[in-house]
């Protein structure tokens, strides 16, 4: 084969498979030294934690959502729960949870702007603490709220840490300036900002307790 032949082939493979960048992305990181001063030191092993914490976190998450829309009640049965705790109109809170829950979980999963699915895991936790648990103390044992924090603070140590180099943060942003707001004191920030927010905002705006027997 010619070089001209060779340098034509190489150009239409790339663009045949152009998904080969991104995992050689994830690949190479480990072939070659670290430039972001953050990442100096960061091992395979870190990496991995990261990742096995965020499927952990994510998919609880997600499956969550997946069973408000597709199981059991659905989501009119969900809809129903969630007027009789005083969280109105049900319906739309319903799918609200189910929304979030699934698009927070799976963007944990994958590493997808890491602090804005943290946020959305202490938004849910938050009021699921507060409209559902409160009383019963805090151990799960006794549907206490034990649960919602652990979600909640794993879910913001991994917005502060960052996803890792095996994330869509890394391989997508790793080289621009907007990784820096990914991880670190930011990373923090937005998780918790965000977070406290929305869940404060949604509670102050809708929840109406229900009047005791």
């Amino acid at each position: 084969m010619s070089v001209g032949c060779g340098l034509r082939w190489a150009a239409r493979r790339e663009r045949m498979w152009p998904c080969r960048h991104s995992l050689r992305t994830i690949l190479d990181v480990y072939r070659r030294p670290v430039r972001c001063s953050r990442l100096a030191g960061v091992t395979a092993y870190d990496d991995v934690g990261l990742l096995i914490l965020r499927l952990v976190l994510g998919l609880t998450m997600a499956a969550h959502g997946y069973n408000k829309f597709f199981g059991g009640g659905r989501i009119k049965g969900t809809a129903g729960w969630f007027e009789s705790i005083g969280m109105k109109p049900g319906t739309f809170h319903a799918r609200v949870a189910a929304t979030t829950e699934v698009s927070a979980g799976l963007g944990l999963a994958v590493g997808l702007l890491t602090p804005v699915p943290a946020a959305g895991f202490v938004a849910l936790m938050l009021v699921a603490a507060w409209t559902v648990h409160r009383y019963n103390g805090f151990f799960i044992v006794k549907e206490g709220w034990e649960y919602n924090l652990v979600l909640a603070a794993a879910a913001v140590a991994v917005a502060t840490l960052g996803a890792g180099r095996i994330s869509l943060d890394y391989v997508l942003f790793h080289t621009t300036g907007f990784y820096g707001l990914l991880h670190g004191w930011w990373g923090l920030v937005i998780a918790l900002v965000l977070g406290l927010a929305g869940g404060i905002g949604q509670l102050a705006i809708f929840y109406r307790p229900p009047a005791k027997a």
